[in-house]
């Protein structure tokens, strides 16, 4: 429990096991079931972040749908939930968006905590107190499957084309 991002725990042998490494030079081993979970009807997905992405506060919805308990999750670095198929270049340009104090749009595959996954439509924006940003808040509503369909085709391109 000691480490910041324990790996996760291995659901099945069935799984792919990738491992990730960060932008901050952390690295931790997930597991990919290939198993998409449905986003659930008429909720939004919420969190709040710290300016370095730590974790200060997720909805319940949050918690349903990423397996997670709360105390999994507040402290914790939001690349958590990071899904092996998402390039970095679609990280880049959200943290590039986000940190020039610009609202982000885009779909998001998350990863589960039992190597499931959720695709969502995610709005970014910066929170800002007396004219300094202090973190940043995403809303996530459920993707439309046609939308889905070309991030899916997009992002295999992106990855192909990303260096090891």
């Amino acid at each position: 429990m000691g480490s910041p991002l324990p790996d996760a725990n291995q659901p099945d042998t069935t799984a792919e096991q990738v491992t990730l490494t960060y932008q901050d030079g952390t690295s931790r081993t997930v597991y990919d079931t290939g198993i998409e979970r449905p986003y659930p009807d008429g909720k939004l997905i919420v969190s709040r972040t710290d300016l370095d992405g730590v974790l200060t506060h997720v909805n319940d919805a949050f918690i349903e749908i990423s397996g997670y308990d709360r105390g999994e999750l507040i402290g914790k670095q939001h690349y958590i939930l990071r899904h092996p198929d998402m390039p970095k270049a679609a990280y880049k340009d959200l943290w590039d968006t986000a940190e020039s104090g610009q609202k982000w749009h885009g779909y998001v595959k998350n990863l589960c905590k039992d190597g499931s996954h959720y695709w969502v439509y995610a709005t970014i924006v910066p929170n800002v107190r007396r004219g300094e940003t202090v973190g940043y808040t995403s809303v996530r509503r459920k993707p439309s499957r046609s939308k889905i369909e070309a991030a899916i085709a997009q992002y295999a391109e992106m990855k192909q084309n990303e260096e090891g």
